[in-house]
């Protein structure tokens, strides 16, 4: 919960902001309407929200037939493993050119389309496998709400700009007759930067903390993905990523819900290790018995 924390002073402070107008027209307290502002959130935890809202926030969209003749059988696979109805969880696809995946909200599994065309079923088991781990584990929560709290937050910062680049823009025809005009209008844009630069300073901080807290759940969800018995089609999977890693000759961009991703080749050799540790106990345990 680190980078809702973070986020969370921003997000008082962008609340407040939206919140001024409505008090002139109403009289709604400060507290009722940030405490309703950030129960609605909970909304976006629902599967019928999450398929029509919340996946578009994420420029997510349903597979298309040929998608879930991939996706579903690999699905199927791994929601039986773990004992659970098909339908539990909304799977949703994500145009992208990148080998990629993320879990979010409550119900929600993203695959680019990418890994969709490009992954076997086998490995496509062993993604799916990754990212429900995220939901057993709890791991998607803090990043809903961080993305839900993020939006008044940015939302306002960059209006702010827009505001402020627009009034410097007027401040240029003035004349030295109104001089009156030009000090009240550098006097806004002072304010309107400040506001803006401390809202998106709140962001990224938390962006920052997301990315760091984040790793850690990253090789839990591989761990749990090794339990659940997909260890193997995870490596394989991880292994085409880390490819496309190579041959791109960096990192691939990413984006909030991507960005906790550790390099593919490290949660490889992590996983590898795993595996070959667990193998060994069984080993054990067999000649012991």
């Amino acid at each position: 919960m680190a980078p809702v924390v973070a986020l969370l002073p921003v997000w008082l402070i962008a609340i407040g902001l939206i919140w001024l107008p409505l008090k002139l027209i109403s009289d709604v307290s400060y507290f009722f309407f940030s405490s309703m502002a950030m129960l609605f959130g909970v909304v976006l935890f629902s599967r019928p929200v999450q398929r029509i809202v919340f996946a578009r926030m994420l420029g997510a969209r349903q597979p298309t037939p040929h998608e879930l003749l991939a996706l579903q059988p690999a699905w199927n696979v791994v929601s039986q493993a773990n004992h659970f109805l098909p339908n539990r969880f909304v799977l949703a696809v994500v145009d992208s050119n990148e080998t990629n995946a993320f879990a979010c909200g409550g119900h929600l599994l993203v695959v680019s389309s990418y890994a969709i065309e490009h992954l076997r079923q086998d490995q496509l088991t062993g993604v799916l496998a990754h990212e429900l781990s995220h939901h057993m584990g709890g791991h998607t929560v803090a990043l809903t709400i961080s993305q839900w709290m993020s939006l008044p937050v940015v939302g306002l910062a960059r209006l702010g700009i827009w505001i402020r680049n627009s009034a410097q823009r007027a401040t240029s025809k003035f004349t030295e007759q109104y001089v009156a005009a030009r000090f009240f209008v550098q006097a806004l844009t002072t304010l309107l930067t400040a506001i803006s630069y401390l809202l998106l300073s709140g962001f990224k901080a938390a962006q920052v903390l997301n990315s760091k807290v984040g790793r850690a759940s990253e090789y839990r969800a591989d761990a749990r993905a090794a339990q659940m018995g997909f260890g193997h089609e995870l490596v394989s999977a991880l292994r085409n990523v880390d490819k496309h890693e190579v041959q791109k000759g960096m990192r691939l961009r990413p984006t909030l819900s991507t960005s906790t991703h550790p390099p593919a080749g490290t949660r490889v050799a992590k996983l590898e290790a795993l595996l070959k540790r667990d193998l060994a106990h069984k080993r054990r345990s067999i000649r012991r018995h």
